[in-house]
């Protein structure tokens, strides 16, 4: 080739053709003698592959999209809810406890309720004429029993129909749990009789006089009975009159039925305390 390029008279070419062998051989020469960093290399094609959204491994159902600058680098803060957006999620045991819960105040509050029914079913007679009240006070039943037909004016003897009451509540409170607590309560007219030397005698001796005919049931575990006399300490109304006065002399018979009935109803539900 180079005696044709002789005899044609492009010479020139021989000249260039030397010039790009001696070229190449210094550019191979060079490569040989230089080191590539291939982990800077790596590091530099990555973030050129993430900046131009090209040689990226996705799955053949997505579709390939290019990536923002400003979302590589933002970092938003937390957001802080706003207490009335809060909401608190329940796990399924805190669920569960708290059904359970709901479902175990529902039953107490029948027992109380189902207690206090049967108290003014055994007391009907008597609550019809006046002389006896049953009310609830939480988780409590209260018997408000008056003087009047009852008692005589400063005896702790009790009438025969009154007994007979006493008798058939006596089966009632045989039959629900708790504590039972009897309390006397006079007016503030001194007492003059030799029986009893005040007012405090005369209360504890008719509260002490109902427990002792509560207590022949013998169903009736004496346990449970406590007996109290106040005097005139704690009356109903102010003793500014004869009707007041009436009204504060009286026998209340409370069951104490809070702990008894939840005791119950967890034996019931196989609830642990």
């Amino acid at each position: 080739m180079l005696r044709r390029a002789r005899r044609n008279g492009n010479s020139w070419m021989i000249t260039y053709a030397d010039l790009m062998s001696l070229l190449l051989c210094f550019f191979v020469m060079l490569v040989s003698f230089s080191e590539m960093d291939r982990v800077r290399f790596k590091e530099m094609a990555g973030q050129l592959s993430q900046a131009f959204g090209v040689q990226r491994d996705l799955p053949a159902d997505r579709i390939p999209m290019g990536t923002s600058a400003a979302l590589e680098n933002f970092s938003p803060g937390e957001p802080v809810p706003i207490p009335s957006d809060e909401i608190r999620q329940l796990t399924t045991q805190e669920y569960q406890r708290l059904q359970q819960r709901q479902q175990f105040e529902l039953r107490v509050e029948q027992r109380l309720d189902q207690v206090f029914q049967a108290v003014e079913q055994a007391l009907g007679f008597a609550i019809d004429e006046g002389g006896v009240k049953v009310e609830r006070d939480g988780a409590n039943v209260r018997v408000r029993i008056d003087e009047q037909g009852t008692f005589s004016s400063g005896s702790a003897d009790v009438t025969r129909d009154f007994a007979a009451l006493l008798r058939s509540l006596s089966a009632t409170l045989a039959q629900v749990p708790g504590d039972i607590v009897i309390d006397g309560h006079t007016d503030d007219v001194p007492i003059y009789v030799a029986r009893f030397r005040s007012n405090w005698d005369l209360s504890a001796m008719r509260a002490a006089t109902v427990a002792n005919i509560l207590l022949e049931n013998s169903q009736l575990e004496p346990t449970r009975i406590a007996v109290a006399g106040h005097a005139d300490t704690r009356p109903l109304a102010p003793n500014t009159s004869a009707e007041s006065r009436a009204n504060n002399r009286r026998v209340e018979i409370t069951l104490l039925l809070g702990s008894a009935v939840e005791r119950e109803v967890m034996a019931t539900m196989s609830i642990t305390p």
